[in-house]
């Protein structure tokens, strides 16, 4: 099998969210045949909803489109670290592999902080593949934020 990567649509997504003035994040959820379920950025802004994260709105989405609360090997591309509370939702929804750009020294989940796949009160850990795109990930948020140090 040949890999193929979904972080393009990713990083799509997290375009939109930055133009949209929300944290340029993306996330694209991936069923195993290798078809696109759900695509998501950040809304927290827009949905005055500090749990509108684009990990969270696409899992939500794809289980809606799955019609069940498990997402078994099913694929998750992120374009930024999920954060403790992404993770627990990836860990929730069961994915399979979760697939992420940037890494996040001050808020993330995964490597960093709270590292929530390690800790024994995870049921379920999916495969972390980290890099994936992480240059592009990472100009994007350096831009959208130096923006607003101006």
């Amino acid at each position: 099998m040949v890999f193929r990567s979904f972080m393009d649509q990713a990083l799509q997504e997290a375009v939109a969210a930055g133009a949209r003035g929300e944290v340029p994040v993306g996330a694209v959820v991936v069923d195993p045949s290798g078809e696109i379920v759900a695509q998501a950025g950040n809304r927290t802004r827009e949905l005055h909803d500090p749990t509108a994260h684009a990990e969270v709105l696409a899992i939500r989405a794809a289980c809606t489109t799955v019609g069940s609360e498990r997402l078994v090997g099913y694929d998750l591309y992120v374009t930024l670290e999920p954060c403790a509370m992404c993770a627990a939702a990836i860990a929730a929804a069961r994915i399979g592999r979760l697939y992420y750009g940037a890494a996040d020294p001050k808020s993330g989940g995964v490597a960093q902080g709270a590292r929530v796949f390690a800790q024994a009160q995870c049921h379920h850990a999916p495969e972390v593949f980290d890099g994936i795109g992480a240059a592009a990930s990472e100009k994007l948020l350096k831009n959208f934020f130096s923006s607003k140090r101006v």
